[in-house]
């Protein structure tokens, strides 16, 4: 799940049905892979619309760091 969710991040036009099988081989279901894409789709359009936007982290983002 986690090296699919890599790839679909990195590099989605190379997601293929391999990608997809090797998912449902390992006992995922299709409403588990639609799941899996979803929210790492989601997470990263909300991620790019946040730096695209120059969203800044709250303070305690950085505090939680020092």
């Amino acid at each position: 799940m986690l090296d699919y969710a890599v790839k679909l991040t990195r590099e989605p036009a190379a997601i293929t049905q391999a990608d997809v099988d090797a998912l449902r081989h390992v006992g995922f279901s299709d409403a588990a892979i639609l799941d899996i894409c979803q929210v790492t789709a989601y997470y990263a359009f909300v991620n790019r619309l946040a730096d695209g936007l120059g969203v800044e982290l709250e303070d305690y983002w950085n505090e939680q760091q020092g």
